[in-house]
Formats: structure tokens, sequence, C-alpha cells
């Protein structure tokens, strides 16, 4: 069974591969001293950084769903922002669309999480002649201590904290614990990343992307140039949804955490208060290979030191 889904895990983050050409092509222009392969592009900034990233929709959701792309298009910007300890400043766009019908469901469903985040929206570019609909948002954060992808060590606890009070969506890999939530409440989830921070208390994580929780502790495996163990019965799920379904699923609230040992009994309250799940799903190795287990069974999933994922690594 586990290398039936081994396999399904591996096509859903195959496309996370052709991130290595535009490493190759663009990171020699990368200025001195910014890492890519975070969430964000962390620029030292007087005493803390600018923190600026940007996101492009999934073609079918823009075509099939313009209100939820419109919606998601800044949601995933502001997770990416808080996902390194970091408040958002403001978001700028860019969008195609075939006229101006087109493109309105797109502007209201980044109006109304706009509003829901409480980020602005202070420019960017519209055309309403395009020969096809499409959509980017790029946004500016600042953070005074960073939660990076490149601070993982051995033996850290792998934590993943999700909002499980939530929905799937009926036809994406999307759980849904936004939309029609107060927005207090969601603005004060997300603050937890920025306090973890600040606190001291976590220096390493990301925001579970579109390659799932598997696809994205890779990455963070990665950048940090090192290795895990995850148990994957461990892994918080909602119940009623496939294990594959769900490890493949981008959560509206979900980040991996790698947290010193001795500091996880700190970390995990802060989560709990805000009614949110924190559980630790594995341990950070030296050797850099993520090997997953099922019970009984156990396998390398991905062996860093042979194939890169991203191309983004500690080990240049």
């Amino acid at each position: 069974m586990l290398e039936i889904l081994a396999a399904e895990l591996k096509e859903a983050i195959r496309v996370k591969r052709d991130i290595q050409g535009v490493g190759r092509q663009l990171g020699q222009v990368a200025g001195a001293g910014i890492r890519l392969g975070d969430d964000c592009a962390a620029i030292p900034d007087g005493q803390g950084y600018l923190l600026l990233a940007a996101e492009a929709m999934w073609p079918v959701l823009v075509e099939q769903e313009p209100w939820l792309a419109g919606w998601c298009s800044i949601q995933v910007n502001v997770n990416d922002i808080y996902a390194m300890g970091g408040h958002p400043i403001a978001v700028v766009d860019a969008l195609w669309g075939e006229s101006g019908e087109q493109i309105q469901p797109l502007l209201e469903g980044m109006a109304a999480c706009a509003r829901v985040y409480n980020v602005p929206i202070v420019g960017g570019h519209t055309n309403a002649r395009s020969p096809y609909n499409a959509l980017s948002v790029a946004i500016l954060g600042r953070a005074t201590r960073l939660i990076s992808s490149f601070q993982a060590q051995d033996q850290d606890i792998l934590l993943m904290a999700v909002d499980l009070r939530g929905k799937p969506h009926p036809r994406y890999l999307f759980w849904d614990a936004s939309r029609g939530v107060d927005p207090e409440q969601l603005r004060g989830d997300l603050e937890v990343l920025p306090q973890l921070a600040e606190a001291g208390l976590c220096d390493c994580g990301k925001d579970i992307s579109m390659g799932g929780v598997v696809g994205t502790l890779l990455m963070l495996l990665e950048t940090s140039g090192c290795g895990a163990v995850v148990d994957l019965p461990q892994i918080p799920a909602p119940e009623g949804i496939p294990l594959a379904r769900w490890l493949c699923s981008f959560p509206s609230y979900g980040f991996i955490l790698s947290v010193r040992p001795h500091q996880v009994a700190q970390v995990q309250p802060y989560f709990a208060a805000r009614g949110l799940t924190c559980a630790p799903i594995g341990r950070i190795q030296i050797d850099r290979q993520l090997i997953l287990r099922l019970k009984e069974e156990e396998l390398v999933f991905w062996d860093l030191s042979h194939t890169p994922l991203t191309g983004f690594s500690a080990h240049g």
C-alpha cells in the first residue's frame, strides 16, 4: 500500500521539478544575501526584513471558478508572508481577461479576501482585451524575525499546524477553512506564526502549498540540506477523506514547522488556544532522505543527495 501511495504523491509534486530550470537561469541575479527557496524573498531592511512573494493562479480555476481564484490569489500570498513570521503590507495584481465581464468575478473574489485579511490592493496591471483569462498577485510584507525553510536542524521535531474546521472542495484538492469564517478569527489564527518567531520559539517552517504535506516538507528538507522520517498515521487529517487525497491537498490554513525538541511543548499551546491542530508528524535527520512510514511499512520516498526537487538547497 505504501508504494502505491508514494507513487501518487510523487506524481502530485512532479511539477515542482520544473523550478530547477528557473533557478539555473535566474539564481545568478538574486541579490547578495537573498536565498532562493523560501516562501518569500527575505530582503534585509534595517532591524528586520522586507518580504516579497508572488503567486499565479491555476488556469483551470481561473476559467471554472473565477471568484474562488480571486479569493485564493490573495489568501495564498497572505499565507506566504505569515509563514515566514511576517505581516502583510499590501498586494498588487496582474489581471488579463477577455472582457470586463470576464474579469469581474476575479476582482470580486480578490476584493472579498483582501477585506477579510485587511490587506490593501494598491495597484497592478489590468487588460480586459486579452485572448485569455489569467491572474497573478504579488505581496509585500515585513518581518522582525524570520521563519525560514533553511533552518531545520538534526533531531528537530516536525509539527503540522492545520485548521481542520473546514470542508473539502467538491472538485479540487482544496481544504477550505476560511470562507464564511469570522475575519478576526482568521487573522488571529495567522498571527500565531509571527508570535512564535518573535518569541524565539520557531525559526524554520513552510506554508503547505499545492504540493501537499509531503511535497512541502520535501522542499523544506532540500533547502535545509537534511532529511526526515515521517509517520504518516500521525498526520492530522479530517474524518472521511482518503489519506492519498488529504496528503495532496492544499489547506487554506496549514504549515509545517521544524522545532527544537525542548520547544515543542511551548509551541503547541499557541495553536491549541486558537482551536487549531498542531501535532508532531516526524523528526529531522542528517541523512538527506525523506523516509515515510505507514504502520509496519517503510520506504525511502526521496533521496535528495542524488535527486533534487526544486534545485534550491543549502548545499548549492
